[in-house]
């Protein structure tokens, strides 16, 4: 997604109804299930990626270089590379991700407590 420059501002840019807000573009980067669970799993830590690859159970390589830089180039995660042969690359949660954390987790907790209805209702709208 492309965001255009609008005549109204800042206020227009965190205005998630508008298709070009900067608000937009950054809710549609970080609501996916991947980003999510990176935020998740990273927490208070600081891990390598094959670290945060095992913990995110499926995610391929690919999909965890991408949201990794997504999430780096939108301020949320911190890339450390470390000189070492060969190089020792960790990733760590920067303040706007801590604060993002606090929603995720508060996702989970809904997911937790809602999981059974849920099941009701999608078994019972499947028969």
């Amino acid at each position: 997604m492309v965001t255009q420059q609008v005549e109204g501002g800042p206020a227009d840019e965190a205005d998630l109804r508008r298709a070009d807000s900067l608000a937009r573009e950054i809710f549609s980067d970080v609501a996916n299930k991947w980003a999510l669970l990176i935020i998740e799993m990273l927490g208070e830590r600081t891990l390598r990626f094959s670290e945060l690859r095992d913990e995110v159970e499926g995610i391929s390589h690919k999909m965890l270089t991408q949201n990794l830089r997504m999430l780096e180039r939108n301020g949320l995660v911190e890339r450390t590379v470390h000189p070492t042969v060969p190089p020792r690359v960790e990733y760590t949660l920067t303040e706007p991700g801590r604060g993002l954390r606090a929603t995720v987790d508060a996702m989970c907790d809904w997911t937790h407590r809602y999981l059974g209805h849920i099941e009701t209702a999608r078994h019972r709208f499947d028969t």
